[in-house]
């Protein structure tokens, strides 16, 4: 059986009726994940505003993720941390869908192996699950949504996504996440082997923020 996959990225997204005419000088990056900020922050180093972090605000109120979709989650934690702060604020959700499982982990990719779940947990939950099936079988996509708001409401939400399959072992020293298990044909080396370097050019997050500058850049006059 021949699988067609690999780094496939596709973006959509949905912006409200307002037109913003104000400049903006800075924008909270807004994520309790430390690992999600310093990729955020490497993939968006050249953004003409300034990118604050959460330690400024700590502790930021904590958002109940109960959205059935990523968009739902980051445009809700956009929101209440930009009400919150008073800062323009920018904020993410994503995780894995793999298609044998119905879509799972999906929003739960971060809590799939339980509330307090580490990234090794996950990824041993993930790899029980799919242990009999070959690797045709194991596709599978990383998603991610980035919302937009300030503080009197949400301004846009655009949405990346990168397809993969799931491996048989985690490898790799490098990411966070599933990044350990989440294999490119291509590349024949999991996100984890890769290295940022070249995960951070290819990424679901990367082309979610690349449609994320260029939105940003046309609503406001910061564009150059």
């Amino acid at each position: 059986m021949t699988v067609t996959t690999g780094v496939t990225c596709t973006t959509k997204h949905f912006v409200n009726d307002k037109t913003i005419k104000n400049s903006v000088h800075r924008i909270l990056i807004g994520t309790t994940n430390p690992d999600k900020l310093k990729e955020v922050r490497e993939i968006l180093h050249d953004l003409p505003v300034e990118l604050i972090g959460p330690e400024k605000f700590s502790p930021l109120p904590e958002v109940v993720e109960d959205g059935q979709t990523f968009r739902e989650n980051a445009a809700k934690k956009a929101v209440e941390w930009a009400r919150s702060t008073g800062q323009w604020t920018v904020a993410d959700d994503s995780g894995l869908e793999v298609d044998a499982l119905g879509g799972e982990p999906g929003v739960t990719s971060a809590r799939y192996a339980g509330k307090d779940a580490t990234y090794n947990d996950n990824n041993l939950k993930l790899l029980k699950a799919l242990e009999r099936l070959p690797m045709e079988q194991r596709t599978a996509r990383f998603c991610c949504a980035i919302a937009l708001a300030k503080p009197d409401g949400l301004i846009f939400v655009v949405e990346g996504q990168c397809a993969g399959l799931i491996a048989k072992e985690s490898k790799g020293e490098h990411g966070f996440g599933y990044d350990p298990v989440f294999y490119l044909p291509e590349y024949d080396k999991t996100f984890a082997e890769l290295g940022p370097e070249i995960k951070n050019q290819i990424s679901h997050r990367t082309h979610a923020l690349r449609k994320f500058r260029k939105k940003f850049l046309t609503l406001t006059d910061t564009g150059q």
